[in-house]
């Protein structure tokens, strides 16, 4: 029962770590506690049988810049059957009264799409995204190792007029930038939509460069949406880690991480069993969890760990099979990966995010939603369809209520909000319905802790080399050698990032391995 790793969970991150580690030639197990694989990056049929659904990520975004699969450095494309379709519309809204706006992957499209709205405004566009296209090597080139500490980032930005301007983007809110981009509520209300994608308001400071990261990677990369569901990027890793005469198991509950003399030896299931690792620990534990779950861990490094900040904002997620494709009130099919359902007022968004802050049920809805069905059917049976939809809810609610016992009476809210937008977004339509609330998103994963699909919030006091603490930033644990951690709550975030490829990397400096023997 020795192994030279251990992986504790199956989330991508740490399956992504542990097929580098393979590749190199040591011998892996990964262990998870579900009865499946993936963690935030799985497919499974939730609602009837051939109906097959992205419970938690939807479309790959960020992974796409990562060497993983930019250069396919484990073959997952090559070798083990992972495909990408790239639609040419990753993004679009659509308006309560019916107007839409489209992103393209081209950016005179796009422009000539806001030109409809605003002229100004498109004008303004063409320069945020020439923007966003200079930067994005810059940002690309942060976000698969390991951060740079945060006082010789902060210096190196402030020795020429670009890095100070992207210093000073990073500590604005949306809000600021795009008032002073855009004149037009609606450009306004549609690029505020994205900071809620990392369950932010659009005013809080620090998720302005969330627009110019989001839109680099549309216009370069497009959505990658993956040929069989999200799960498709798990079973290509597994497949790889097996490949390389790893083992991946489920069922296996991992309770702790045993240590000796200030370095970690192996781990302690449930049921009992003591599984030794030579070569080390990658750990998707939580930071709430650090400290029960470590021995020999330093008091402030688990209290530093225990104290970081959820954000408040939770999500909540509908699927359902659907018996014929959506269609907009103008009868059109969605042509977009993401569509989000917009108000006509941008002031209503803002205040649907203030009512979140104070614990209250946002009065407006921000439904965001993707028909994948549309670029890739294989998903449900021949002429059937599925629809992911999210909103954004707290998990606290300040009337009290359990989301055991809330969450069918907001799932039936957010589908007749939906059915404003999308006429046939009816019962007659709906062949079965699937809700996760926060509370279900917390008992999928506990890295989604209090329905926080980022582990922890994306504030810039936990980003970069701070994330989650300036302690376990570099994806190391101070004081107990050898535990390498993985997971949203570490840098870049959570997202479908591949960051697993900065734990493997970390690993194979202290481990004395050749990073360029970790490839196939």
């Amino acid at each position: 029962m020795s192994y030279d790793v251990i992986a504790i969970g199956s989330g991508h991150n740490g399956l992504v770590a542990a097929a580098y580690l393979a590749a190199s030639g040591r011998r892996v197990l990964v262990l998870e506690r579900q009865p499946w694989f993936g963690g935030g990056v799985v497919t499974r049929e939730l609602t009837l049988p051939g109906f097959r659904h992205d419970q938690h990520s939807m479309a790959h975004i960020f992974i796409h810049g990562n060497p993983l699969l930019l250069q396919d450095e484990l073959g997952l494309k090559a070798r083990y059957g992972l495909r990408y379709l790239f639609p040419d519309s990753p993004m679009s809204s659509i308006f309560e009264d019916g107007e839409t706006l489209s992103m393209y992957r081209d950016r005179a499209r796009t422009c000539a799409e806001i030109a409809r709205y605003s002229p100004k405004d498109a004008a303004a566009f063409e320069r945020l995204s020439a923007k966003a296209a200079a930067w994005l090597p810059m940002i690309a080139a942060s976000l698969y190792t390991a951060p740079m500490p945060l006082g010789a980032s902060t210096a190196l930005m402030d020795q020429s007029r670009e890095g100070r301007e992207l210093w000073r983007t990073m500590q604005m809110s949306t809000h600021d930038l795009l008032c002073q981009y855009f004149e037009h509520d609606r450009i306004r209300t549609h690029f505020a939509r994205i900071a809620g994608e990392n369950l932010a308001s659009p005013d809080e400071k620090g998720t302005g460069i969330g627009i110019f990261v989001f839109l680099g990677f549309l216009q370069h990369y497009g959505f990658g949406v993956p040929i069989g569901g999200s799960g498709a990027l798990t079973d290509a890793l597994i497949r790889c880690i097996e490949d390389h005469g790893g083992s991946v198991q489920s069922g296996v509950d991992v309770v702790r991480v045993t240590t000796r003399n200030g370095r970690a030896t192996g781990v302690q299931t449930r049921d009992g069993r003591q599984l030794e690792a030579r070569d080390g620990i990658i750990a998707a534990i939580h930071p709430h969890h650090l400290g029960n779950m470590v021995d020999e861990l330093d008091v402030q490094v688990a209290a530093d760990a225990a104290a970081t900040e959820i954000s408040p904002n939770a999500c909540i997620t509908v699927h359902a099979a659907l018996a014929e494709a959506l269609r907009t009130r103008a009868g059109a099919r969605l042509g977009s990966v993401m569509v989000e359902l917009l108000p006509l007022q941008y002031e209503t968004l803002r205040r649907s995010f203030d009512d979140l802050r104070y614990g209250r049920l946002a009065g407006y809805p921000l439904v965001g939603l993707g028909s994948l069905t549309e670029f890739d059917p294989s998903r449900a049976p021949a002429g059937r369809a599925i629809v992911h939809a999210w909103d954004y809810v707290p998990f606290e609610r300040a009337d009290g209520r359990g989301w055991d016992e809330a969450k069918a009476a907001y799932a039936e809210r957010m589908i007749a909000h939906m059915a404003r937008f999308l006429p046939n977004m009816t019962p007659q339509n709906i062949l079965g319905l699937h809700c996760d609330s926060p509370l279900d998103m917390e008992r999928t994963s506990p890295s989604f802790r209090r329905g926080d699909l980022h582990g922890i919030a994306m504030a810039p006091y936990q980003s970069g080399a701070h994330r989650p603490t300036p302690a376990l930033g570099q994806f190391t644990v101070p004081g107990v050698e050898r535990l390498y951690l993985v997971g949203p709550f570490q840098h870049p975030g959570g997202g479908v990032f591949g960051a697993g490829r900065a734990t493997a990397q970390k690993m194979c400096e202290e481990l004395k391995i050749d990073f360029e023997r970790a490839r196939c």
